[in-house]
């Protein structure tokens, strides 16, 4: 069967973001006045929970044995989704290697391309500025947001939004990730998934995936995901 479609995960994934989001929440609880500090080794453990505002709630009920505050959690978040577009317009994301590569064979060969990610509508749109200079839905045909379902990953809500919008049979696509979440979500909404972990998601349980590749760069053509799915 013949790949008709990739849905590509964004953070970690489309670029090595974390970084980014970290730095961004930190400067975000700096303008609040909290004293806050998102390791690397806490920022870590906050990742095994998807999305925003769930991480900060995470954060302060489980590390910090306090009430979290869901209107202040929101008004913090605002703000971080602020500094992270600009950051990322300053060029603090690249695109990981190989992604530039696989989306433009994938023009050349009729395969339609898609977004399934958990991060918010803005962050998309500002990477895909920052990265390919010009708006996301004129890279991807599709594009399927955290703020757009009611669970986010592992649930596979994004990716059936995804594989919906398409109009596609889910085992005519397949879909890039780079954790275990991602992967979970994929493969819960039947899409064979291909794994490249990222500097925080090294070491995780990956079986469900068809393939683990060490760079996208070894998949950078149709030809090669094919392969890697047997097809």
């Amino acid at each position: 069967m013949t790949v008709k479609a990739i849905i590509f995960d964004v953070d970690g994934t489309l670029s090595e973001t974390e970084e980014t989001h970290r730095r961004a929440f930190n400067d975000a609880f700096m303008e609040f006045e909290l004293p806050w500090i998102w390791t690397q080794e806490i920022y870590g453990e906050l990742l095994k929970t998807t999305g925003g505002k769930e991480r900060m709630t995470t954060y302060v009920r489980d590390m910090l044995g306090q009430t979290p505050d869901p209107v202040e959690i929101a008004r913090i978040h605002k703000l971080k989704t602020a500094i992270y577009g600009e950051l990322v317009k300053g060029g603090a994301a690249k695109l990981r290697a190989g992604i530039r590569d696989l989306i433009d064979d994938a023009a050349k060969n009729s395969v339609r391309v898609a977004v399934a990610t958990t991060t918010s509508r803005p962050n998309i749109d500002r990477l895909a500025e920052s990265c390919f200079g010009k708006p996301a839905l004129d890279v991807f045909e599709v594009i399927a947001a955290g703020d757009e379902v009611a669970h986010k990953k592992p649930a596979s809500d994004v990716f059936d939004l995804a594989v919906a919008r398409l109009g596609l049979d889910p085992n005519d696509c397949v879909g890039l990730e780079d954790s275990r979440n991602g992967l979970l979500s994929c493969v819960g909404a039947k899409v064979p998934c291909i794994v490249s972990p990222g500097v925080y998601t090294l070491g995780s349980d990956f079986s469900e995936a068809v393939g683990v590749v060490e760079c996208f760069a070894d998949i950078d053509t149709v030809g090669k995901v094919s392969a890697l799915l047997g097809h």
